[in-house]
């Protein structure tokens, strides 16, 4: 697809991190930018200072994901390209035993709901409700509609002790991956995923010296967390490149997580 002012695209998340890094490339080539966060503050910002449209979604809720892009749409049009960021989630191992008590606790079936809610149902929600609007839309070249780009991560391949929910429910979302691309396909509407390393956004930055080090180390090559811009970078190359289809691609610098 080609990248210019014709383009409107929806970003999930875009108020820090890959979200806004790619939010920050896809406006730097003109396109129009609506920028979904829950963060009001950090995504007004972020939309002002590219130019795009703040609007304030709780990917959690259905009701406020349509509200959101019926904004976005009302402002740009129908977005031809979204890029689906924004995630909640819960951490703790499947059985953990108390060290002093040695009493076992198990990780709460609700939390794994919400954790699912927060990743794979969400990712669903996004995608199918952007498919839905791309589908009206007149064809490009090749017969293109749309892309839509999900954010997985390499815990979907390789979880760590203590991520049975985020490394399960991301493997979920690039078995979305595929089946939706099929689904889609009569539509001229592109799906894949991307699944980051360990990268270097605002939360991981809260993190000590000694543990920012160590992430360092523990990446193959190059020696250092994955930027935002590389994210963004390869987001771009899947909106760019109408034979990415059905496709869950690692960004990690080769690293393969160990179980802790």
């Amino acid at each position: 697809m080609k990248i210019d002012e014709t383009i409107s695209a929806v970003v999930t998340g875009g108020a820090s991190g890959l979200g806004r890094a790619t939010a920050e490339a896809l406006a730097a080539a003109g396109v129009k930018v609506a920028i979904f966060d829950i963060n009001a503050e950090q995504g007004e910002a972020v939309a002002a200072a590219i130019g795009g449209l703040f609007c304030k979604v709780d990917i959690l809720s259905e009701e406020s994901v349509v509200a959101g892009f019926e904004r976005a749409r009302a402002a740009h049009g129908q977005e031809r390209v979204c890029v689906h960021c924004a995630m909640t989630s819960r951490k703790g191992k499947t059985i953990t035993r108390d060290r002093e008590t040695g009493a076992l606790t198990r990780f709460p079936t609700e939390d794994y709901e919400y954790a699912a809610q927060g990743i794979l149902i969400a990712s669903y929600r996004i995608a199918s409700l952007s498919a839905l609007g791309m589908a009206a839309l007149d064809p490009l070249e090749d017969g293109e509609r749309g892309t839509i780009i999900l954010t997985a991560s390499v815990a979907a391949q390789d979880a760590q002790i203590g991520q049975v929910a985020y490394g399960s429910l991301k493997a979920g979302v690039n078995g979305l991956v595929l089946p939706m691309a099929r689904d889609l396909m009569d539509f001229g509407i592109r799906v894949n995923a991307i699944m980051p390393g360990i990268f270097g956004t605002p939360l991981l930055g809260r993190l000590p010296d000694k543990v920012l080090d160590s992430l360092n180390a523990s990446v193959p090559f190059p020696k250092r967390l994955g930027k935002p811009e590389e994210f963004a970078s390869l987001a771009m190359e899947l909106v760019r490149n109408a034979y990415f289809n059905g496709q869950a691609i690692r960004l990690d610098g080769a690293i393969r997580m160990a179980p802790r």
